[in-house]
């Protein structure tokens, strides 16, 4: 899947279309928690998802009441465990708003 099918899918998952621009002090930016860590935060809090980004990987995963797991996403740290976690934040929305069919719709 290509980093905008997954913008596209973790947008439809928080509830907003893609692109989305946020409001910045003096214009806009682009909503984008492949690249910035605040909105990759913002979207796990929002989805409320567990991150562990510690050993060699980075995983999010959305917990459900009694234990059960599910959209568990495992991305390699390689040279940039933060990149990596916010990989894993992504991946995991993704299959949230894929699962959810919430994507399908936005270009």
């Amino acid at each position: 899947m290509t980093d905008r099918e997954l913008l596209i899918l973790a947008a439809a998952a928080e509830g907003h279309p893609y692109p989305w621009v946020l409001p910045e002090r003096g214009g806009e930016r682009p909503w984008n928690p492949l690249q910035d860590d605040g909105d990759a935060l913002r979207l796990a809090v929002k989805l409320k998802l567990v991150i562990d980004s510690g050993g060699i990987t980075a995983s999010a995963a959305k917990t459900y009441v009694g234990g059960g797991e599910g959209y568990l996403s495992h991305e390699p740290h390689g040279a940039d465990p933060y990149a990596a976690t916010r990989r894993a934040i992504v991946r995991a929305a993704a299959a949230i708003g894929g699962a959810t069919g919430a994507g399908d719709s936005h270009d």
